[in-house]
């Protein structure tokens, strides 16, 4: 029976590291699958990114142009408010 049982010790091991070993492997292969899925992720978001960029760079050149022109619509009223503020006093001086 001691003559026996290191046998049985040995092979229960052997069985046991090539578990193990099979395992290892099976958890390499989930691993390497996962981080072929996550490039695939990071792939997307990029491309989902780059078009939120173009579009917040297409909505801040239109809210530009508009900033512009009221901006320009302002200096108008302004120049015309000056004018009419202008023509009130000289008629008010005239009389």
């Amino acid at each position: 029976m001691t003559a026996a049982l290191p046998v049985f010790t040995t092979r229960k091991s052997d069985e046991a590291a090539a578990a193990q070993a099979q395992l290892l492997q099976q958890q390499i292969a989930e691993l390497q699958a996962a981080a072929s899925q996550n490039a695939a992720h990071v792939k997307g978001l990029a491309e989902q990114l780059q078009k939120t960029v173009a579009a917040l760079e297409q909505g801040a050149s239109v809210a530009e142009s508009r900033f512009r022109r009221t901006a320009a619509l302002c200096v108008g009223a302004i120049i015309v408010s000056l004018i009419a503020l202008g023509i009130s006093l000289i008629a008010l001086y005239q009389r």
